[in-house]
C-alpha cells in the first residue's frame, strides 16, 4: 500500500529525531564515538586530503619567496541508507508521555547502532559504507598473547609518525576483558590497565580510552584510532515514520527509522591495528 497522509505520518519531529535518534547514536555508537562526526545535506560529502606539503624554505629578509602548489586530493563519501523498523501497540504509539517515547526511540536507536557499529569494523556490507577493514591501515603484530600493553604504545608511535594521535582504542569485550586481567608484576593482583578519571567504569592505555564493542572482531585485536582521520557522515534527512496500514487487524503500528551513513578515512595508515594473527 503506498504511504499518504492517511496511513503514514512522521511519530517524531526534526528536533526529537535529534534528541532520540542522533544524540544516542552519538554516545553509545562505537563508530560515533572513535571518529569526526559531521551531517550534511549533500548526496556526497567530500574530505580534502594534502598528498604533498608546499615547500617551504629559508629567505633573507627582503627577497622573494618562492612559491610552491600544495598537491591536495579528496576522499569522496557516498551516506548509504540503513533503516530499521519496529511494531508497537498502538496505545504506545499515541501515548505522548516521555518514557513512552523513549521507549521507541531506544528500540530504533539499538537497531541502527548495531549496523552501523558491525559495517565500521567490517570490509564490506551489501548496499552499506566500506569499514575500517577495508583500508590500508598500519600493523602492529602483538604476539600470540597479551603480556604486556608495549604493542599499544607501538600502535601510538606508529600514528605519531604520520602526524596523527591516537584518541581512543577500540576491541570486543572479550579481548578487553583478557587486558584488564593483566597484572603489573607476577605476584601483584593490581591491574596493569588504568583507569579513566573521566569515567569510573572506563580503561585507558597510556592516557588512551578503550572502547568496547561487541560488534568488533573477537580475535584479539585492537584498533588504534586518531579521531581526525577517522569520519562518519550522516544526512540530516532521518526520519522516524509511524504506519499503521500493514499491522491493522492487530491494532498495532510499524515505526520506521531511516537514516544514511558513509565512512571515510582520509588518512588510512594513520589508522593502527594491534592484532594476534598477522606475524611478521
Amino acid at each position: 500500500m503506498s504511504q499518504s497522509t492517511v496511513n503514514a505520518a512522521s511519530i517524531l519531529r526534526p528536533e526529537e529525531v535529534n534528541e532520540l535518534v542522533i544524540q544516542p547514536l552519538t554516545q553509545e555508537s562505537v563508530a560515533f564515538l572513535a571518529s569526526t562526526v559531521v551531517q550534511t545535506d549533500s548526496h556526497d560529502y567530500r574530505i580534502p586530503t594534502l598528498t604533498s606539503d608546499p615547500d617551504v624554505a629559508w629567505t633573507a629578509e627582503g627577497a622573494e619567496i618562492t612559491a610552491d602548489d600544495a598537491e591536495l586530493d579528496e576522499v569522496v563519501v557516498t551516506p548509504k541508507k540503513v533503516a530499521g523498523l519496529t511494531v508497537v501497540s498502538n496505545e504506545l504509539a499515541a501515548d505522548s508521555t516521555p518514557e513512552a517515547t523513549s521507549v521507541i526511540g531506544n528500540r530504533l536507536v539499538q537497531s541502527l547502532r548495531r549496523k552501523i557499529d558491525t559495517a565500521w569494523f567490517g570490509a564490506s556490507v551489501a548496499n552499506g559504507p566500506n569499514g575500517l577493514e577495508s583500508i590500508t591501515y598500519t600493523n602492529v603484530y602483538a604476539g600470540a598473547a597479551y603480556g604486556n600493553l608495549d604493542a599499544f604504545l607501538e600502535a601510538q608511535v606508529e600514528a605519531e609518525k604520520l602526524g596523527a594521535k591516537v584518541t581512543s582504542f577500540v576491541a570486543h569485550p572479550n579481548t578487553i576483558l583478557e587486558l584488564a586481567t593483566l597484572k603489573k608484576a607476577t605476584d601483584s593482583n593490581e591491574p596493569l590497565l588504568q583507569s579513566d578519571p573521566a569515567s569510573p567504569s572506563g580503561r585507558v592505555i597510556a592516557g588512551v580510552p578503550l572502547i568496547t564493542s561487541p560488534d568488533a572482531a573477537d580475535d584479539g585485536s585492537v584498533f588504534a584510532v586518531p579521531k581526525p582521520v577517522a569520519f562518519v557522515v550522516v544526512r540530516k534527512d532521518v526520519e522516524v515514520v509511524v504506519d499503521s496500514s500493514a499491522f491493522f487487524t492487530s491494532d498495532r503500528v510499524a515505526i520506521r527509522a531511516v537514516a544514511r551513513v558513509g565512512f571515510g578515512f582520509p588518512h588510512e595508515a594513520a589508522i593502527v591495528k594491534v592484532n594476534r594473527t598477522d606475524a611478521p
